[in-house]
């Protein structure tokens, strides 16, 4: 039986070469380089800091997560079951965040103690053609994201300053730069980018909130599930559509591997502390993901619900409406403010993602800007193809096309995860519990279920 080879500590390329993923009987192999190796283990943990202090230095990766929890593709969602029903949708979008945060809490956890991604992991315990197949699988996946914060992204730039849609996937698609320079920089320029994006959209739905005055009674009345959710065959595409854009595939892969950015102790202790600082970012940073999925819904529950607009399909519709509801073009130019925000800020975390599963999947290094480039490709060719030809109607369907085929590839990235986390062979103390890997479990066969009856529904028709 091999032991653990990982000892020491140190801080920049020493902990990165220090940190490569640990041979125990439960891998093969140590896996090579660490993930990301470029930042892994470059930012500082304080050893003798407090409490605060200690959550300040791991606060970041949480939030480079959570924004594949508000991208537009929620959005289409979010406004669909707000318009159509009001506010009983929101105990969906209170449950698919919870389990959101289980699932990114053990993604956390198996980056911090088997120093590998998810991919990685992936790569060590299934046979070549497996591990090709998951990750060609989850490339798709990746790319039908970008494709969605590509047309997001164009959507707000001509509803806000009338860039033809078309010019403004053009456009959208040079936001690669944005990436290459901040982590140049390092990678807590990125998540303070990241940060101040979120704090935007969440600022611009709490204004939104305020004017849009909802009865606080029947908010709160939403959030206690209600049988029609399952009775109504309309309610229940909209509820597994929430389910199905909330959860996404590749943040479980970005987030077992930004994690360890961070320069903790490799012992038994540090790796349990960094567990816990990391549960709580990611769990702190998936609370305002919550908070601005029901704020969509709230405010389209609100203002079109109870005015009778109850068919808003599109985001275009939505920005138009807001200004003679609510009052003032002010609330129209927040929603695209929020929405530009929104699109700009998941495509930064989808281009890293794709590094780290190409490098994780086939242990292939490539130049970050070329990454970057193939994959801003794989989705810029169908949006203009789609623009060019359709127009808004045309996006508005690769929009919700790009969400079934990231409900697809949910389970993909599900199922080793839970498996992964659960094995004492390869997490050794710190598997899960057996409480939590039930629950995990159970979380991830409902997934399937859903998804695949999403997917019915969608391809075949089915209510």
């Amino acid at each position: 039986m091999e032991k653990n080879t990982i000892a020491g500590t140190g801080t920049g390329a020493g902990i990165a070469a220090a940190a490569a993923p640990v041979i125990s009987e439960g891998w093969k192999r140590s896996g090579g380089e660490p993930s990301l190796a470029e930042a892994h283990g470059s930012l500082k943990v304080p050893r003798q800091a407090g409490w605060f202090r200690k959550l300040l230095a791991f606060m970041g990766p949480g939030y480079l997560v959570a924004v594949g929890y508000m991208d537009p593709g929620n959005w289409a969602t979010d406004l669909a079951g707000g318009s159509l029903f009001g506010y009983t949708l929101l105990s969906v979008i209170l449950l698919s965040n919870l389990v959101a945060m289980l699932l990114q809490a053990l993604a956390g956890k198996l980056g911090i103690v088997t120093g590998r991604d998810l991919a990685q992991a992936c790569r060590d315990h299934y046979s070549k053609p497996v591990s090709l197949l998951l990750w060609v699988l989850c490339e798709l996946a990746i790319a039908a994201c970008d494709l969605a914060e590509l047309i997001g992204t164009a959507i707000a730039l001509n509803l806000l300053f009338g860039v033809p849609l078309l010019w403004g996937v053009i456009l959208t698609s040079l936001d690669v730069m944005i990436v290459l320079l901040l982590q140049n920089k390092g990678f807590r320029y990125m998540e303070a980018l990241v940060i101040t994006l979120i704090g935007t959209i969440g600022g611009c739905f709490l204004i939104e909130l305020i004017w849009a005055q909802p009865v606080v009674s029947e908010v709160l009345k939403g959030f206690v599930p209600s049988g029609q959710i399952v009775t109504n065959p309309a309610m229940l595409y909209i509820a597994i559509g929430i389910l199905g854009a909330t959860v996404m595939p590749h943040n479980l892969y970005l987030h077992s591997s930004i994690v360890q950015t961070r320069d903790f102790e490799r012992t038994p202790s540090g790796k349990r502390e960094a567990i816990r600082f990391a549960t709580v970012d990611s769990t702190l940073a998936l609370g305002l993901a919550l908070f601005i999925n029901a704020a969509i819904l709230i405010v389209a529950g609100a203002v079109f619900h109870t005015s009778g607009h109850t068919e808003i399909a599109e985001i275009g519709d939505a920005y138009h409406l807001m200004a003679p509801l609510m009052g003032g073009a002010a609330a129209s130019v927040l929603f695209g403010v929020a929405l530009l925000a929104a699109g700009q800020n998941s495509t930064l975390t989808g281009t890293l993602a794709g590094q780290i599963v190409m490098e994780g999947f086939l242990g292939l290094k490539m130049k970050p800007w070329l990454r970057r480039l193939i994959t801003r490709l794989i989705a810029l060719v169908p949006a203009v193809i789609v623009t060019a030809l359709y127009g808004e109607k045309g996006t508005t369907q690769l929009l919700i096309f790009s969400q079934v085929i990231l409900s697809l590839q949910l389970s993909f990235a599900v199922f080793p995860l839970v498996k992964f986390t659960g094995d004492r062979r390869k997490m050794g103390e710190f598997a899960n519990k057996t409480f939590t890997q039930a629950l995990a479990w159970f979380c991830a066969f409902l997934i399937a279920a859903l998804n695949l009856y999403l997917l019915g529904m969608t391809v075949w028709g089915w209510l």
